[in-house]
């Protein structure tokens, strides 16, 4: 199912819509502020081993995957974030940036890496962010796009013909095709740039 939304003002009938196809365990398709992601509610197992299989990778090949957050004090919630951090990050939010943080137990162990580190982003698209609000808790991250790809698919059309398994998707015109910037940080609070994206490096500094 294709749902057309105003990418600027979503409907909130239409968010509702989105929200009640991730409240019974289904996926959507949503942009994201970067490119077109997968969403599932990250409590759910067998939604998120449905992106899996969209995606057509397993927990055993891919990194667990990461999830967004409304805003910088939800983050707070399910990361450690020291005050060094945390205010670089504040420039940052909401923006095209995945920070790589220290996970809290609040995390569910299906979005943990072997590190106990989790990825996190807070969107800067007002689709993605109603949908967040709405639903109260986090969603799943990762690009429309199979394992194998190389770059994942930016119009909602050809994402609803290509991938027939996601519950929805939520059309608000043409996305981006670069994924976020992926950032680490060392012991001293250093940066450590995993993956350039749509995030601008110049601004990390």
């Amino acid at each position: 199912m294709i749902v057309e939304i105003h990418p600027e003002n979503p409907q909130p009938r239409k968010i509702q819509q989105a929200v009640d196809v991730l409240n019974k365990g289904g996926v959507i398709a949503y942009a994201t502020g970067s490119v077109y992601g997968f969403g599932a509610d990250v409590y759910n197992q067998k939604a998120v081993d449905k992106v899996y299989r969209i995606k057509q990778t397993s927990p055993k090949k891919h990194n667990p995957f990461s999830f967004l957050c409304a805003d910088l004090s939800e983050i707070s919630k399910y990361a450690v974030v020291s005050n060094s951090v945390y205010r670089m990050m504040k420039r940052l939010v909401p923006g095209p940036y995945t920070f790589i943080l220290e996970a809290t137990r609040d995390v569910p162990r299906l979005c943990m890496s072997k590190q106990k580190t989790v990825g996190i982003r807070v969107p800067d698209h007002p689709v993605a962010l109603a949908i967040l609000q709405e639903l109260g808790r986090p969603i799943i991250s990762t690009s429309a796009k199979r394992e194998t790809d190389e770059w994942p698919l930016n119009d909602p059309y050809d994402i609803q013909e290509t991938f027939n398994e996601v519950d929805m998707v939520l059309d608000s015109g043409l996305g981006g095709v670069n994924a976020s910037t992926v950032i680490a940080f060392n012991s001293y609070g250093e940066i450590e740039v995993l993956r350039e994206g749509a995030g601008p490096i110049d601004d990390l500094y």
